[in-house]
């Protein structure tokens, strides 16, 4: 099995890649059979974004906090794991946003798409679902749009749902929505397009955030899933993805 590791700078996980390069070698990513990512879920994070549309399936061994889209990092034959793993294809969100100078950025989303007032005052926005108009004004501190996956992250820290990766839906969530006033957020299919518009983007400015990329001074943000990008995710079958989405629904 030829692996490309790819480590955190952090020293836990540069330990971590002496001793397995040592053991198992080390190899090109182009010429790998599978990704070894060394880290936490920010390092995972960066590895999906860095190699999206290739098909090397990733494998991750949690050398950080939560990592909660990495395995339990354990003295073990590495090979048979890897081996004996169970895979998730998952899809990013792509993004495309344009700024009040009218400058396009088009990004990808592994977790969430979420919007944020740059001010004090609320952002006020316009949302469509498949052009058309289901809040004419949503105001609040912000809303985003997550991955099944990114559902268990930001969003469920904002209240949002968490959901099955099978579902085949997109939670979008508000961020302390003032109009109208509890919205709780909708479950979308996720063959939806959805359209987010800034009313008055002078007066109420609003960043956008895929992942770790920020734009600041949005008008418009585009969102639908990308199906046409996809990372092969593995798992030990003891403790695989789906397990841990059932753990954090039901966590106490």
């Amino acid at each position: 099995m030829k692996i490309s590791f790819q480590p955190s700078p952090k020293p836990r996980a540069q330990a971590a890649f002496e001793e397995l390069v040592q053991k198992y070698g080390d190899h090109a990513p182009e010429d790998a059979d599978v990704l070894v990512v060394l880290g936490g879920d920010g390092t995972m994070l960066r590895a999906l974004h860095q190699f999206a549309g290739t098909n090397v399936p990733i494998y991750g061994l949690n050398l950080g906090t939560l990592g909660f889209l990495l395995n339990e990092n354990r003295k073990s034959d590495l090979p048979a794991r890897i081996e004996a793993a169970k895979g998730y294809t998952i899809h990013p969100l792509r993004m495309v946003a344009a700024d009040r100078e009218g400058k396009r950025f088009t990004e990808l989303a592994f977790n969430e798409v979420s919007l944020l007032r740059e001010t004090h005052s609320s952002a006020k926005i316009m949302v469509f679902v498949n052009e058309e108009i289901r809040l004419p004004l949503l105001v609040c501190d912000g809303v985003m749009l997550s991955t099944p996956v990114g559902s268990t992250a930001y969003n469920s820290s904002a209240a949002g749902p968490i959901v099955p990766l099978s579902a085949n839906v997109l939670p979008m969530t508000p961020i302390s929505a003032f109009r109208p006033r509890r919205w709780p957020g909708a479950l979308l299919p996720n063959t939806s397009r959805v359209r987010f518009e800034v009313i008055k983007p002078h007066e109420r400015p609003v960043s956008v955030s895929a992942d770790f990329t920020e734009i600041r001074d949005v008008v418009t943000v585009d969102i639908e899933e990308a199906r046409d990008v996809s990372h092969r995710l593995l798992f030990d079958p003891d403790n695989h993805l789906e397990e841990r989405i059932f753990q954090e629904q039901f966590a106490s």
